[in-house]
């Protein structure tokens, strides 16, 4: 085409050949000369390109600081504790960290809790977004959209001021994230004492979340992982939900309308393996955030327990339970052969032995 750079080529309609491109049926009657003729400039200053480079603000970025402090960890795999301030106009903060976390260790990261950094204040957008395995980032305060995106093996934990509660503020009474938590989250936990905006933990394929009530499609499009809902949803709760386990606690039977009953099934918790688990989700919850929520159900567990509403995906709840029979069958094998479960799997059976 005589183009010698792709910028070169912006704006250049009078190099497309419309006449091929419309002679179809579905075109018949568009006229697409406002597409295709260009934009008049205002004034002799204005480009169809870039020509000033956006200045994001990266050497001012919080994680540099985070970076700095973390070296221990980063290099020796030493255990850090940071505590600092936080605003709203610090946004990904933990993002950057991660990038050196995996740069150094791959998806395998630090050991648990080995980076801890606590923030007093309002955190920005995208607080811990693809916060990486090792990384425990808490705030004393509260945080803005898309908290935990993209989460994939950190802890994020937010609660409210102690000294705002003690004067009186009810956190399940308020919000404190904003919307679309945990959006694509692999792995990980989160905390939040207090509510959630919209779309929390929507297409959530992994992690443990722990929320005192959340608004709007929660859990829509989620895959895998464990939501526990200690309070009210909104509506259109887990539509399009095709993996993982929401365990809402109902005490007043309000959940029924707000959930899309479309790809899900809602049931009671009777198996004591599943209840302990759960158990052990809000306990950590309850010692991480200080919940009341969380000690009251906990305080007077064998009532609350029957409130709570099991929210699983019906093609998920036949997965697993098929993954059970292919278990049952390895197990009924003794004599020490190769078994050949469905699916293609292969499991190799050692013999039982005594003493």
């Amino acid at each position: 085409l005589g183009f010698r750079t792709v910028n070169d080529m912006v704006g250049r309609v009078d190099r497309l050949e419309v006449s091929s491109a419309i002679k179809h049926w579905k075109a018949q009657g568009l006229d697409l000369t406002p597409i295709l003729t260009p934009a008049q400039k205002p004034h002799a200053g204005v480009e169809v390109t870039c020509t000033i480079k956006q200045d994001h603000g990266l050497e001012r970025a919080l994680d540099h600081e985070l970076i700095r402090r973390s070296k221990p960890a980063l290099e020796h795999r030493k255990p850090v504790r940071i505590e600092l301030p936080i605003q709203n106009i610090n946004r990904t903060v933990g993002t950057m960290l991660s990038h050196e976390v995996s740069k150094k260790y791959g998806g395998e990261g630090l050991p648990d809790g080995c980076i801890h950094a606590k923030f007093n204040g309002s955190a920005g957008q995208s607080f811990g977004a693809w916060l990486a395995k090792g990384i425990t980032l808490e705030i004393e305060g509260d945080a803005n959209d898309y908290v935990g995106k993209g989460l994939s093996g950190g802890r994020l934990v937010v609660y409210p001021p102690k000294d705002a509660v003690e004067a009186g503020f009810i956190p399940q009474q308020n919000i404190l994230i904003g919307n679309v938590a945990l959006y694509g989250a692999t792995g990980g936990q989160a905390f939040f004492r207090g509510l959630a905006g919209e779309r929390f933990a929507v297409r959530n394929s992994g992690a443990t979340a722990v929320v005192e009530g959340v608004g709007d499609h929660g859990c829509e499009y989620m895959t895998n992982g464990r939501v526990v809902i200690l309070g009210p949803t909104g509506r259109n709760f887990a539509a399009g939900m095709s993996g993982g386990i929401a365990y809402v606690f109902d005490p007043d039977d309000n959940f029924l309308p707000m959930c899309n009953l479309g790809m899900v099934e809602l049931e009671r918790l009777s198996v004591q393996a599943e209840i302990g688990e759960l158990h052990k989700i809000i306990e950590a919850f309850h010692l991480t955030t200080g919940s009341t929520i969380a000690q009251d159900i906990l305080d007077d567990w064998e009532r609350k327990i029957i409130r709570f509403q099991k929210v699983i995906p019906s093609d998920y709840k036949r997965a697993l339970a098929e993954i059970e029979e292919e278990k049952h069958m390895a197990s009924a094998s003794t004599d020490g052969e190769v078994v050949d479960l469905p699916g293609g799997i292969v499991v190799p059976h050692e013999p039982a032995t005594s003493g």
